[in-house]
C-alpha cells in the first residue's frame, strides 16, 4: 500500500430532501480510502465497534482497502446523524455519539510504517503529529482539521502542520486559523505556518489551490441532482491525495509538477462530485475508473478557453 489514511470510522444517520437512511457506513477515513482507492493502493487505521457490519468490511476489502490498521474493540462504532437544509448548503447535527472513538490512539501495523504517502484525517493535532512521526519514511504528508482544533489546541495543531506538505481545510477554517477576512491574505498567513500547500474545499464553488509561487482555482462540477453531500470533502481529498500517490509525487525530491497539483484538485472535484450522487457511500459501488477519467475530461473541456 502506498497510502495510508488516519481518521475516523462511522455509521450516520441522514436526512436530504432527497430522502434518509437511518444508518450508512460513513466516516473521514472511509471515504478518503475508498476515494483514494481509485488510484492507489490504500489501507486505513482506525477504530469500529463490535458492531461493525461484515458487509461494510466486504466493501471495504472489495476496494481492495487495507484493513490490518482497522481496530474493533468492544463496543459501538462513532455515530452522527444530521438533516441537510432544503438547498444542502446547511446541515444541523442531531446527535453525535464517539463512541469507541473517543478513546481512539491510532496503531500502526509494522507494513504501514515505511509507506510513503500519509493523509492525516480529522482527529486531534497530537494524535496526528504522533502517527507522522512513527512514518519516517513518508515523502508527501497532509491532513485535515476543523474549527474545534483551531479554537481549543492551536499550539499542538501549529506544530503538527508546520510539518505537512499539504493542509487541506474549507475557506471559513482558513480565515479562522489566520485570523484573517480576505481569504488570500489568509491563505498566504497559512502557507507562512509551514504547509507547501493549501487546498481550500469550497463545496459547490469548487476549490483553490495556494502555493507561495501559485494560485490555481477550480469550479465545483453542476449535478443535476445532489441526494447526499455528507463525506464529499473527503471524498476531495482522496481523489487529490490519491491521484498524486499514483504519480509518485514527491516534493522532497523533485519528482513534481505544479501541473500535476492541479490535475490533483480537479481529480479531487470529481471524486467529490460522485459523492453526492447517492447517499453515503453508496456510489462506490458502481464507481468505476472510467467513469472517474471521462468526468475528469469534462472538466478539463468546461474550463478551456
Amino acid at each position: 500500500m502506498s497510502l495510508v489514511v488516519v481518521g475516523s470510522v462511522a455509521y450516520d444517520a441522514i436526512e436530504t430532501p432527497h430522502g434518509k437512511r437511518d444508518r450508512t457506513l460513513g466516516g473521514s477515513c472511509t471515504y478518503i480510502a475508498l476515494s483514494a482507492s481509485y488510484f492507489t493502493k490504500t489501507g486505513i487505521v482506525g477504530v469500529v465497534g463490535d458492531d461493525f457490519a461484515p458487509e461494510d468490511r466486504a466493501l471495504l476489502e472489495q476496494k481492495a482497502v487495507g484493513l490490518e490498521g482497522l481496530e474493533q474493540v468492544t463496543g459501538k462504532t462513532f455515530f452522527w446523524s444530521g438533516v441537510y437544509s432544503a438547498d444542502m448548503n446547511d446541515r444541523t447535527t442531531l446527535d453525535t455519539q464517539l463512541n469507541v472513538f473517543a478513546d481512539f490512539q491510532p496503531k500502526l501495523p509494522p507494513a504501514y510504517v515505511n509507506r510513503p504517502y500519509l493523509f492525516l484525517g480529522n482527529i486531534q493535532p497530537a494524535l496526528q503529529w504522533d502517527v507522522q512521526r512513527q512514518m519516517p519514511a513518508a515523502r508527501f504528508v497532509g491532513g485535515d482539521t476543523m474549527n474545534f482544533w483551531i479554537n481549543h489546541t492551536r499550539d499542538e495543531l501549529l506544530k503538527t502542520i508546520a510539518q505537512w506538505d499539504f493542509l487541506l481545510i474549507n475557506d471559513s477554517e482558513v480565515r479562522l486559523l489566520a485570523g484573517e477576512s480576505n481569504l488570500r491574505k489568509a491563505a498566504q498567513k497559512v502557507l507562512d505556518m509551514g504547509p507547501k500547500a493549501l487546498v481550500v474545499k469550497r463545496g459547490e464553488y469548487g476549490a483553490m489551490l495556494f502555493r507561495k509561487d501559485t494560485l490555481f482555482i477550480a469550479p465545483g462540477y453542476l449535478l443535476e441532482d445532489i441526494f447526499d453531500p455528507t463525506g464529499a470533502g473527503d471524498c476531495f481529498a482522496g481523489g487529490f491525495v490519491g491521484y498524486l500517490a499514483e504519480r509518485s509525487f514527491d516534493l522532497h525530491n523533485g519528482n513534481f509538477s505544479v501541473d500535476e497539483l492541479h490535475r490533483a484538485v480537479i481529480y479531487g472535484s470529481v471524486m467529490g462530485s460522485f459523492c453526492c450522487e447517492q447517499f453515503g457511500v453508496e456510489r462506490f459501488r458502481t464507481l468505476t475508473r472510467a467513469e472517474i477519467d471521462r468526468r475528469f475530461d469534462e472538466f478539463r473541456r468546461f474550463t478551456a478557453f
